[in-house]
């Protein structure tokens, strides 16, 4: 079997990762560099950001992020050299207006990674002295932990071009699809080169909608677009993550700081924005005041593949049997990444399944289309 990835995000090289493994011949095709969009852009939190806020399957998904990383950081660190720098740095959130339902979330799902404790200011100065005395109560996740999502990607494109059984077509932009009697019989590139594959996987991210119009059903996934700032501090000077009012900030080992994010409905625009800057930075300063300290390094942006529940879709495509998608993770698409892969593997396989795989099917985009 020989299988086209189209799309080398974190769901993408993550998908190529899970077949390649079980001996799978895998074509990865991207339309610039591999792993250089949302995937590299987001901040790496292994946990939905307030998880009681999302369907439960993307928790479903996303509690197993930290295990399945950490599994795979051991098992590519030895070709790559690449160590993922996964932190167990834990959170604290200051939104009072979730502290109930944060507090009973652990229990009421038996999701063990999201056990908190609230804290009096005196605890939260304990842990973290560089918080806001303002903030007189926290809830603090001590489990919650993130990965250094750029190092992430780079391990594992360094690993998949290890393996002979993986092929990378980057700088490649797939335009079409060869289809004959709901099969797909290959896919073709703009300069009219088809290539052939077993099945083919749509891992495009933001861009999935584009392939609506040929496929004759609505892919109702768009680009939301995310900016965030980064700080460069003395190494371990902040000692948890941070969040309050969906601003956060996510300290690295070696003393960088990654602040965001926001969140704009303006198409494929990449554009950095000055009062979209001040506001994440007015948000981090508030928690952290002695941030202002130090000097910003870099600033960019990155497009969120948003779906309509934040539910990604995995599974086949409908009518086409061996068309599947990976695809409409949202803001969690990295903290679904490796469990979204492990179960479309399992899928194609026809393998025990990682979660039940029916809140993510594909199928129901017919009753989705009118929404889009």
């Amino acid at each position: 079997m020989n299988v086209a990835i189209i799309g080398a995000g974190i769901n993408g090289l993550m998908s190529a990762l899970e077949l390649s493994e079980q001996g799978i011949e895998v074509h990865i095709y991207d339309q610039q560099q591999a792993g250089r969009e949302a995937s590299w852009a987001g901040g790496g939190i292994l946990s939905p950001m307030y998880p009681w806020r999302y369907p439960q399957p993307v928790n479903a998904l996303a509690k197993h992020a930290k295990a399945l990383y950490t599994e795979w950081n051991q098992k590519l660190l030895p070709t790559t050299g690449i160590d993922f720098q996964i932190q167990q740095t834990g959170m604290l959130i200051f939104d009072q207006k979730d502290f109930d339902i944060g507090l009973n979330y652990a229990n009421t799902h038996q999701e063990p990674m999201q056990i908190c404790q609230h804290l009096t200011q005196k605890d939260i100065q304990k842990l973290n002295p560089k918080v806001s005395k303002q903030f007189q109560e926290a809830l603090f996740f001590p489990e919650l932990s993130n990965v250094r999502n750029p190092r992430l990607l780079q391990s594992l494109i360094n690993y998949l071009k290890h393996q002979s059984n993986v092929t990378f077509h980057e700088n490649i932009k797939i335009s079409k699809f060869c289809i004959q009697d709901s099969y797909v019989t290959g896919i073709e590139d703009e300069q009219k080169v088809i290539y052939s594959h077993d099945h083919t996987i749509i891992t495009t991210g933001a861009w999935s909608a584009n392939w609506s119009a040929q496929l004759n059903l609505q892919i109702p996934v768009y680009p939301i677009q995310g900016q965030m700032v980064l700080f460069k501090t003395p190494k371990n000077w902040l000692t948890t993550m941070c969040m309050n009012e969906v601003m956060y900030l996510i300290p690295r080992k070696d003393g960088h700081i990654v602040c965001g994010s926001s969140m704009k409905d303006i198409g494929f625009d990449k554009a950095l924005c000055m009062h979209t800057q001040q506001n994440i930075l007015n948000a981090c300063f508030e928690m952290i005041p002695e941030l202002q300290k130090f000097p910003i390094i870099k600033q960019w942006t990155g497009l969120r593949p948003s779906s309509p529940t934040g539910i990604p879709y995995i599974g086949t495509y409908p009518q086409l049997s061996n068309l599947w998608l990976n695809t409409g993770h949202f803001r969690n698409g990295l903290c679904m990444g490796a469990a979204s892969a492990r179960l479309l593997r399992q899928l194609i396989l026809k393998q025990p399944c990682i979660e039940d795989p029916t809140p993510y099917q594909p199928s129901q985009l017919v009753s989705m289309t009118k929404h889009f």
